[in-house]
This record gives structure tokens, sequence and C-alpha cells, in this order.
């Protein structure tokens, strides 16, 4: 068969299984279709499909096809991740900062520490640390993937629950907001190249002079040329920031947060968000799943995941609680913050596979980690949905 016959099997492939899956197996209430297709990746991939069908698996998924799957890929999760950027509100945090502050800064600093001191275990034995990492780009990097909330599916969750436009909603937007600035920030500082550190600097001031431009060009223009010029602004930001060694997602971010939610139409947004999720994300998922190894064995692979999920989940609730404590919240409030802050899928594994792709972590960390990111969003809905049956009343209490 030629290269474009096996492309389209394997879209076929991914596009079918999870979807019979999700519906099929009706597992919305605990595993969201987004989340099923991140496990039919895993379950696609060398270490799965890989040992028990290798034909199949090298018939289907050979080079040419994974490059072309990685392509859409790309550019999949770098429109989605210049959509959070667009929508973070950083007046409604700066009109909150106290608040915002204290509970975003122990919502990350907690399950930061935690990840940290996992990481520091890890690197105990061998395996786990990538070949261009250094010891303290490991462990920042895993405990910043143990503390990372996934804001795009954190939306999506919140629309499912009908919170979203609820005044708690509102009020947790701006803490996983918050969270996403520092992750960005986190990974720019791991990604600091000092032999680019030229290039890099010629990126910040340009990037500077451009985003002036683009914001000026951006309210002259007609909201019908925004998308378009913002798309533009986005595969230029991406390839400035890729040249200077900060990776074309850390571009991708700063191309939507330089630019207003307010100037683009907010169901168009949505809408753009869902049909992106629909129609070309599922593509990433199966590429993250061909990423992953069990080469050092799949039990280790198991518990390095689970003690990164129990460091992760426990470390989001303990600085919830402390948050709680100070701001004086109602009975119950920070455990339903803490789990829905809980959302890692998507903002977590493009995190790791930024980690990845630089060297960072091994093929079988970043297994770890993806695990541990399936474990704690899978654990969000299930956990939550009778809470706010309890908590009716804190739901609809304003601000």
């Amino acid at each position: 068969m030629i290269t474009s016959e096996i492309f389209l099997i394997a879209m076929s492939i991914i596009f079918t299984v999870p979807y019979f899956i999700w519906r099929v197996g009706r597992t919305e209430y605990y595993a969201p279709l987004v989340v099923v297709q991140i496990i039919c990746g895993i379950l696609l991939g060398p270490g799965v499909l890989g040992v028990a069908s290798p034909d199949v698996y090298n018939f289907v998924f050979n080079k040419q096809v994974i490059q072309s799957l990685n392509g859409i890929a790309w550019w999949a999760v770098m429109i989605f991740v210049w959509i959070a950027g667009i929508e973070l509100d950083l007046k409604k945090v700066w009109a909150n900062r106290v608040e915002t502050g204290i509970t975003a800064g122990l919502a990350l600093g907690t399950p930061l520490l935690l990840g940290c001191l996992v990481a520091a275990g890890m690197l105990m034995y061998p395996g786990w640390i990538g070949a261009k990492a250094q010891t303290w780009q490991f462990i920042i990097g895993v405990g910043m993937a143990c503390a990372v909330t996934a804001l795009p599916i954190l939306i999506l969750f919140m629309e499912k629950l009908e919170i979203l436009r609820q005044p708690i909603g509102q009020r947790i937007l701006r803490y996983a907001s918050l969270d996403d600035i520092a992750i960005w920030g986190v990974l720019a500082i791991l990604l600091m190249d000092w032999d680019r550190l030229s290039h890099q600097g010629f990126f910040l001031v340009g990037y500077a002079a451009s985003a002036y431009g683009i914001r000026k060009l951006m309210i002259w223009l007609q909201p019908k040329d925004r998308w378009y010029v913002g798309l533009i602004w986005l595969a230029f930001t991406g390839f400035a920031a890729d040249w200077a060694g900060l990776h074309f997602m850390v571009g991708a971010f700063l191309a939507g947060a330089v630019l207003e939610g307010e100037w683009f139409d907010q169901k168009q947004m949505d809408l753009l968000r869902h049909h992106i999720l629909l129609a070309v994300m599922p593509v990433f998922f199966l590429s993250t799943g061909l990423k992953t190894n069990w080469q050092m064995g799949g039990s280790a692979v198991f518990i390095a995941g689970g003690v990164l999920l129990l460091a992760s989940v426990s470390g989001k609730l303990l600085g919830l609680h402390a948050a709680g404590k100070i701001l004086k919240w109602e009975p119950g409030e920070a455990s339903l913050i803490g789990w829905l802050l809980q959302t890692k899928a998507l903002i977590m594994i493009i995190f790791a596979n930024v980690m990845l792709d630089k060297g960072l972590i091994t093929d079988e960390a970043f297994t770890a980690l993806l695990l541990m990111a399936i474990g704690s969003t899978m654990l969000t809905v299930p956990i939550v949905s009778p809470m706010l049956e309890r908590m009716k009343s804190i739901i609809y209490k304003n601000s």
C-alpha cells in the first residue's frame, strides 16, 4: 500500500476505537472521551500493540505515517494552547489578587514540592532522567508536572457539571489561570539554552515589540479578520520561540496570552475549541501514546506513576485546604476546588511531551507521568459530582 492509504487506515483506527469504547462502554462518567483517547493511544503504542502484534504496529504506524500524524498533532495542540492563552483573564485575577494569589500559590506550590521529592527519589534508580537533563531540570520538571492543572479540560469538565458560569466556576478559572502562567514560565526556564542565549534574547525583544504591534493591529481589524490574523501570529510566534530554543508550545501560549478574549466572539471561541477537540486532537493523543515505553518493566513504571499520582492529588488537596483555612472558606469548598483542579490530561501531557522532546526525561518517565495524568483526570468527575449535590448553597454563592 502507498503511504496515503496507510495514513487513512491509521486515522480510521484513531477515530473509531476510542469512540466505540466511549459510546458502547458508556464511560462518560469516569472516563470522558478525551481520557479514552489517551488510553487508546497508549494501547496502540509500541508498549502494547507493538508487543502484541509487531507486524501490525510497524505496518500501520510506520515512520512516514508517524511523521504525518506528528505534523497534525503539533498544529492542533498549538491552537489549543493558543486558545487557553487568549482566555486568560488577568483583569479578574488582578481585581482579586490577594485571594487568587494565596490560593493559586498553594494549589501549585504544595504538589510541586511533593512532586520534587518524588523526583529526587526517582533519581536513586537508573532510567528516569533524560540524557540532556541536569538534575535540577528533572526534579523541577517532574514536580511541576504534578502541580499542573489542564485549563482547557477544566473548562470542559465545568461545562459538563454546569458550574462554569457560576461564581465558584469563575473563581476556579482565576486560580487555574494564574497557575497556567506559572507553568509556562517554569517551562521556559527549564528550556533555557545557554548556548543559544543570544537567540533567546532576540526572541524576547522581538516578541515584546511584535506583541505591541499585534495588539494595535487587532483593535484596528474587523472582528472577522482577527481569527485569521491570530493564526498567522500563532505560527510566527511558535516558529520564533522554537528557533530560540524555547519550544513552539511556549510560543503558542505567548501568542494567545498577549491577545484579549473580548476581541473574539466567545461562542465562536467555544466552537473552535470543540471542533479542534473533535477533529484533530485525537491525533495528538494517539501520537502521545506512541511515545510510551515499558522497557524498564511495567511494574516499575506503574509504581512510579502511582507514587506521582499520590503526590499530585494529596499535594493539591493539602494546598487548597491550607488556602481555605487562611481565607476562611465554607466547609467543603477546599475539597471541591481541590478535586476540580486535579484535571491534568491535556496540559500535563503537552508539558511532558516537551520535556521528552528536549531530552529532560526518558520514555519510561514520560509513561509514568502519562499514567499519573490519566489517573488524576479520571478521578475528578466521579468525586466532584456527589460533592456538588451536597453543596448547592456554595455553588450559587456570590464571590
